[in-house]
């Protein structure tokens, strides 16, 4: 698969968030969309940054962006993710891999010397018309909302 850019289409992708409510690219648009991918809920780093972009929902919602957050966890983890930091943006559980492969996400990683294949943390920004507007490899988690603000300009 050749690698996502900016300018590039965003991939479709038909799926249902931790309550079972459908989402799909197609059917957002018109929307703005920050879709985040990050690898598993309920360890430090991923729990930062989904905290950090629920203390900052607000702010990104009057800059008219939806928050679309992908992990390969299931529906029950994200549901309990959701519960305990009060996230208020849904999260899709992609356990098949699905969505993580179209956007090229799923890829080797290594952690403490260790090599394995799992999801490197992205965010695309998508505009309205499902186009990819930013794309942002490296995540601050403890800054992201931030961080979007400040690469799209919408200080």
């Amino acid at each position: 698969m050749t690698p996502l850019t900016e300018g590039n289409p965003a991939p479709d992708f038909n799926s249902v968030d931790q309550s079972g409510n459908i989402i799909s690219l197609n059917g957002l648009k018109g929307k703005k969309i920050i879709l985040y991918f990050y690898p598993a809920d309920n360890t430090p780093t991923c729990t930062d940054e989904a905290c950090n972009l629920r203390d900052n929902y607000d702010l990104l919602k009057e800059k008219g962006y939806l928050v679309i957050g992908v992990s390969p966890d299931t529906s029950k983890s994200h549901h309990k993710f959701i519960d305990k930091y009060k996230l208020p943006f849904p999260l899709i559980p992609d356990s098949d891999k699905v969505i993580v492969n179209k956007y090229g996400v799923w890829g080797p990683k290594k952690l403490f010397g260790k090599a394995y294949d799992g999801v490197i943390r992205t965010t695309f920004v998508i505009d309205e018309n499902g186009v990819i507007e930013k794309i942002i490899t490296k995540v601050d988690a403890t800054n992201h909302a931030s961080q979007i603000v400040e690469e799209l300009g919408l200080k």
